[in-house]
């Protein structure tokens, strides 16, 4: 029997040898080991975190990679308004329910295993590194009733004794319920026709009628598993002011696209219009919905919708880092294997230069990257669960309830410098890495019998859903600058040290870390003293008394951010290369069989950092003046019509 945890020492690394803050993590899990029927120790909580995932280990070797094929090519089809899945999918589903996977992060007083979400991570790379279109779906069953959980102790509704130290009950219980038996998931629907990535444009409407019930309607398109009774949506509610849709009128819903009915069929409230024919994840649903006066139930507040969705998405791009990580894993475990089958000039493939050289690169990356996401999902779960324990645990205005607040602000804020990163960086490196899985199979790899192929489809997708590339690297840059604008002198003190720490660390290896860190803290720099003589140029345009009002009150982005924006990618391939850098030299400090991981991430980071610099630092003048010069013909244009 194969085990894709067994056969992976770096993720034991996390699960096994301290690379995440268990101690931390369980013990706000477990109430501090008084909640009942609970684990009481650490060690008996990791235990038992071990054989869920070399149970789902097997699973997904056994059980699910051997059908990824078959699942590729019978994709999921649209009958009678209805999507159908293949056997092959529905037996692994029905596995599943049998398995109690959908329970894995719900606590105990629902019938859930109290498994934390970092667990549920490493659950989704395994099922990744299997078939990326049953973790997709897979996500979006306990995903779901976690988030409404979530937003219920966010908005109040969620009841705990504190005496008992148990959850008594919650708003959203029914649907949680539904949702942990494995008889019903969900979705979440943001993307519009007309409105992508700009959440701006969303033109979905959430209506009110005189009984105070609540109603949506508008068409949701690419929306995964989007076959689901509950979908997560997001609608426009406040009147939008002349011109303007803006983020700030919109609200979140609970919405159910369906009725189940006695007999065992379906009453539809919102209409599946169409499954997408894809690229790759055919095994995933894709679909297009309408809602028309769906009944919905308000999440939150009215006007809060974007704030809400946002602690959503930032779950669901951790979670596509892990699954881009597990793809990664797979494409490098396919091409090893057939570069050691795979004879050339009197020796196996794997044993030419360029090759080797490939293999190694990947199995570089995919360490770093999974360090990057550890991190990521760690302070995630940290800040979440601190904002629970302050919500349940402790009265309003008291002093322990704001210190918890501002722990979990402190660990969110942490998530959130290296989110964007690792959502951009592990989607694009499961590109890179297919793609070379495909070139290291050669002809054989052009063909669907290796498998490469379909890994690449499957890919391409990555960079793309819950927030593309691009969307990552504007974030990165946007939190980069800010931060710097917010309080110059701490980032200033910030350079100073790390140009301090590469002279004088005594570990030549923090001394490189540290190089690393000051050459982005000078990308960053000039990014934001380009920004500021960019502005200062542009005073000329205003009387002198306005000089002070333009410079520290009217910023437009779009305009003075121009630079920034033009290099907004590179920086964040910069940063990303650094926070992983940094976090491994954590690990070694406390665990120095990982200098090797960091020896050869900073072989390879070392040089593409030092070209980033120079491309932040010396090209756009030409690009931008181009630009100018189009917008200010394009605006003489709209000015004479």
């Amino acid at each position: 029997m194969a085990n894709f945890l067994e056969d992976n020492d770096d993720l034991l690394f996390y699960l096994e040898r301290g690379g995440i803050d268990w101690p931390a993590i369980v013990g706000m899990v477990e109430q501090d080991y008084k909640a009942p029927q609970g684990y009481t120790s650490v060690d008996e909580a990791l235990a038992a975190y071990r054989d869920i995932l070399q149970m789902v280990g097997t699973f997904a070797a056994d059980e699910v990679a051997p059908h990824a094929a078959v699942i590729d090519r019978k994709g999921v089809k649209l009958v009678d308004g209805e999507a159908v899945l293949s056997p092959e999918l529905d037996k692994i589903f029905e596995q599943m329910k049998g398995l109690d996977l959908h329970a894995l992060s719900l606590p105990r007083e629902f019938g859930g295993i109290n498994c934390p979400m970092l667990v549920h991570f490493m659950v989704t790379e395994l099922l990744a590194r299997a078939e990326v279109s049953v973790m997709a779906h897979y996500n979006f069953h306990s995903g779901i009733a976690l988030s409404l959980l979530m937003y219920s102790v966010d908005e109040g509704t969620t009841s705990f004794d504190r005496q008992t130290r148990t959850l008594t009950g919650t708003r959203f219980a029914p649907e949680i319920a539904e949702i942990l038996r494995g008889d019903a998931f969900g979705s979440m629907d943001i993307t519009e026709p007309d409105a992508g990535s700009d959440m701006g444009a969303l033109k979905s409407k959430g209506e009110q009628d005189e009984h105070g019930d609540w109603f949506v309607s508008g068409q949701k398109i690419f929306i995964t598993s989007g076959h689901g009774k509950y979908h997560i949506v997001i609608a426009r509610t406040e009147k939008p002011e002349p011109g303007k849709l803006g983020l700030d009128g919109l609200s979140l819903f609970l919405v159910p696209a369906y009725q189940d009915l006695p007999d065992g069929g379906r009453k539809r409230l919102a209409t599946l219009d169409r499954l997408e024919e894809k690229l790759g994840h055919e095994g995933s649903a894709t679909a297009a919905i309408t809602f028309d006066r769906s009944p919905a139930q308000l999440i939150g507040k009215r006007g809060e919708g974007f704030k809400l969705m946002l602690m959503l998405m930032n779950n669901a791009r951790i979670g596509v880092g892990f699954e881009s990580i597990g793809l990664c894993e797979a494409a490098l475990r396919l091409a090893k294997a057939y570069a050691a089958e795979r004879r050339s000039m009197g020796k196996t493939i794997d044993k030419h230069e360029m090759i080797a050289d490939y293999l190694d690169e990947m199995r570089t990356d995919i360490q770093g990257l999974r360090a990057l996401a550890m991190y990521s999902g760690e302070h995630e779960e940290l800040g979440q669960r601190r904002r629970m324990q302050a919500s349940l645990d402790h009265d309003e205005g008291s002093l322990e309830r704001a210190r918890l607040l501002k722990e979990a602000r402190r660990h969110a804020h942490k998530a959130r410098r290296v989110t964007p990163l690792l959502k951009y960086l592990a989607a694009e490196k499961a590109v890179e890495m297919a793609r070379r899985c495909v070139q290291i199979h050669g002809g054989s790899g052009y063909s669907k019998e290796y498998g490469a192929e379909k890994l690449l489809r499957d890919a391409l997708v990555m960079p793309i859903y819950e927030g593309t590339s691009q969307i990552q690297s504007l974030m990165a840059m946007k939190d980069a600058m800010g931060s710097i604008m917010k309080n110059p002198q701490k980032f200033l003190t910030r350079v100073a040290q790390a140009r301090w720490r590469s002279l004088s660390a005594l570990d030549p290896l923090e001394r490189r870390v540290a190089r690393l860190s000051a050459l982005s803290l000078s990308a960053q720099q000039h990014l934001i003293q380009r920004t500021a003589t960019d502005k200062l140029r542009s005073l000329g345009k205003h009387k002198v008394r306005e000089w002070s009002k333009e410079f520290f009150q009217n910023w437009e982005p779009k305009r003075d951010f121009a630079y920034a924006m033009l290099h907004a990618e590179r920086l964040a391939k910069l940063m990303a290369d650094v926070a992983i850098c940094e976090i491994v030299l954590g690990q070694v400090r406390k665990h120095p069989e990982r200098r090797d991981l960091l020896e050869r991430y900073l072989e390879r980071a070392e040089p593409r950092c030092t070209f980033l610099h120079d491309e932040i630092t010396t090209r756009g003048d030409r690009l931008l003046a181009q630009l100018r010069e189009q917008q200010g013909d394009d605006g003489a244009v709209a000015e004479r019509a």
